[in-house]
């Protein structure tokens, strides 16, 4: 007669626990798969994001702009949650991303809540074609301000920055820092490296 054993282990613990098998001992195996038990790494450190009932467009959006960015989780409202926001269970509660290693939730919070320039979040380029691709999309529906920020069409409040803007700045001679200043400053919208490094340079 055959040894039956029945396990409730991981994939992992599984194959370790195979090759420990002496080979003249016949088992069947039934693998219990328990997926609460995957290992979950709680985020430090998460910039919260409230939107009304966009998260998941704006989600699919901002990743679909980055190279390095995904979605980590989605939660969905329990019974009790949705009855109390007037919603269906089931619908989208938060979605968990990353851009370029940043850590983000995007919240269907409701209406009550809206952005507001006090925060941006800030995007630094290496190149003018970056910084293009970023500006165009994001302000697409959105709203253009001064000196490389603007406002997406969800609200939210970008800074796509030259990242020799930032070197420039720190520039020890305050000539050629004043210069850089003044050049970022009549720039009503996109910021254009090319400018700003004429100004640097006292061009």
């Amino acid at each position: 007669m055959m040894d039956v054993k029945e396990l409730s282990i991981t994939p992992k613990a599984l194959t370790m626990n195979l090759t420990m098998i002496n080979r003249n001992v016949t088992m069947i195996i039934v693998v219990i798969i328990d997926p609460t038990r995957e290992r979950f790494e709680m985020r430090k450190i998460v910039t919260f994001l409230w939107f009304n009932n966009q998260a998941k467009e704006a989600v699919d959006f901002y990743v679909s702009l980055f190279e390095d960015a995904k979605i980590i989780n989605t939660t969905y409202l329990t019974e009790s949650v949705a009855k109390a926001a007037g919603k269906k269970p089931g619908d989208i509660s938060a979605i968990d991303f990353e851009l370029n290693g940043q850590n983000f939730t995007a919240l269907n919070g409701g209406p009550l809540y809206t952005f507001s320039e006090a925060i941006s979040i800030a995007v630094y380029c290496k190149t003018q074609e970056e910084i293009d691709k970023l500006w165009d999309a994001l302000t697409e529906g959105g709203e253009v301000l001064s000196c490389g920020w603007l406002k997406d069409k969800y609200g939210l409040t970008w800074q796509i920055v030259p990242e020799c803007l930032d070197i420039m700045m720190r520039d020890p001679d305050p000539v050629k820092a004043e210069r850089v200043s003044a050049a970022m400053l009549r720039m009503e919208g996109k910021l254009m490296i090319r400018e700003l490094e004429k100004a640097y340079r006292g061009e």
